[in-house]
């Protein structure tokens, strides 16, 4: 079965750091691409960042310049490192699968990990 396991999330101060991780099992890691979303209180889910099969990278606009994604194929896990961190990226984050980034619609892709919340303090 295919499992995703979050963590690194807690709390940070507006223009703080965190680096989220996301463990992969039960799949052939280089098959697949690997997606962040998040979740705000109220909100629907959205797609943040994807990394597909051959390392390409996408990113929400809003999080351009200030998230990045990359990977550790040895351990199968997927980092997301977000910097200078404000209010509005307080949200519970999840990593998912997919064969493909797409445009990185949360309907498009199939295991989902339990989640890491984010809380920036403004």
């Amino acid at each position: 079965d295919v499992r995703l396991v979050e963590s690194g999330g807690g709390l940070a101060q507006a223009g703080g750091s965190l680096t989220l991780s996301c463990v992969v099992s039960g799949i052939t890691f280089y098959d697949y691409a690997v997606g962040w979303f998040r979740q705000a209180p109220g909100k629907e889910r959205e797609g943040v960042s994807c990394i597909n099969r051959y390392g390409v990278t996408y990113y929400k606009d809003s999080v351009k310049g200030r998230f990045t994604i990359s990977e550790d194929n040895a351990n199968k896990t997927v980092y997301l490192e977000m910097n200078s961190l404000t209010f509005e990226d307080t949200a519970v984050y999840y990593c998912a699968t997919n064969s493909w980034c797409g445009s990185i619609y949360p309907t498009d892709f199939s295991s989902w990990g339990q989640g890491t919340q984010v809380t920036v303090s403004s």
